[in-house]
């Protein structure tokens, strides 16, 4: 069976660049067209440019030559607004429109839209976190992607459209304790020893998740992205030998964001997070970075 190219929108960010090393051309067993606003030649070789918000048109054409005559069977939108982008004056409410703008591209081509949102929709609520529950953002970021998540299910409700958000937990090292640590790193401990728990789940097995759904048609329109459980962070730091020192966490600091995988596990199987094996995918990661390496074959 032929399978469908894979399109893929925000290829230069973080987690784009991680497919880039995982995938190559190759992921799911299929074509991957990696898309970037900007394709100069400092951004990397392979990538077309596409601007979802100024050339909408120019996103659906790109999206319809992906794979020949076949078009994208998978498009996938990393593209986003960080907080560190909105710091610097970037509108969350692109969030929105980067989504619908690929949505557009999707329906035009027929395929499967996958939009990349976060743990931030669930704000404070206790967990297991499930996708069936209420978005309950507690900042900016998690608020703007709730309203991106909004916008996407009514206009999918409209038309019929096939669409998975991805609600994506603590990738290892595109966070902020593995990826954020430096010399004299402090980390809040609350009053048990404990410091804050986190879904999370390896690059590597990122990629390899992402591929394996991007094969799929039968998916349901929200899922949670992680590894099975929650690891505490200073655990994490300890198993990669970094050293931190603690300090009481505030009246704010959330002491655990754990997901619920059951959805996830039904259509992939994986095995519970555990911080020696989140370390080990992340430095073969890096070092795949560092060689401009591919760490693997297709996947899925």
């Amino acid at each position: 069976m032929q399978i469908p190219a894979v399109f893929v929108i925000g290829a230069t960010g973080r987690l784009g660049q991680i497919l880039r090393r995982h995938w190559g051309d190759a992921g799911a067993g299929a074509p991957v067209i990696w898309g970037a606003r900007r394709a100069g030649p400092d951004r990397g070789a392979g990538l077309v440019a596409c601007d979802p918000l100024g050339d909408p048109d120019g996103l659906a054409r790109a999206a319809a030559g992906a794979g020949a005559a076949a078009g994208a069977g998978a498009l996938l939108c990393l593209a986003g607004v960080t907080p560190a982008a909105a710091s610097r004056g970037a509108d969350f409410d692109d969030d929105a429109r980067l989504a619908l703008a690929a949505m557009a591209a999707g329906d035009a081509v027929g395929a499967h839209v996958f939009l990349c949102s976060s743990a931030a929709v669930y704000g404070r609520a206790a967990g297991p976190l499930r996708e069936e529950d209420a978005p309950t953002p507690a900042a900016p970021y998690g608020a703007a992607k709730a309203a991106m998540e909004a916008a996407v299910l009514a206009r999918a409700a409209r038309t019929g459209q096939r669409v998975t958000i991805l609600r994506i937990g603590n990738v290892a090292g595109a966070d902020a304790i593995l990826g954020g640590w430096r010399e004299g790193f402090a980390l809040d401990a609350f009053p048990d020893g404990t410091t804050p728990a986190r879904s999370y789940i390896g690059p590597g097995m990122l990629a390899r998740v992402l591929g394996a759904l991007m094969r799929r048609r039968d998916l349901p329109q929200v899922l949670n992205i992680a590894e099975p459980g929650a690891v505490q962070m200073g655990a994490l730091l300890d198993a990669a030998g970094l050293p931190w020192t603690a300090r009481a966490a505030g009246a704010g600091a959330i002491a655990r964001v754990e997901f619920d995988t059951a959805r996830l596990e039904a259509l992939v199987p994986l095995e519970p997070a555990r911080p020696g094996a989140l370390v080990a995918d992340w430095r073969a990661d890096r070092a795949a970075e560092a060689a401009g390496t591919t760490v693997g074959g297709p996947v899925g």
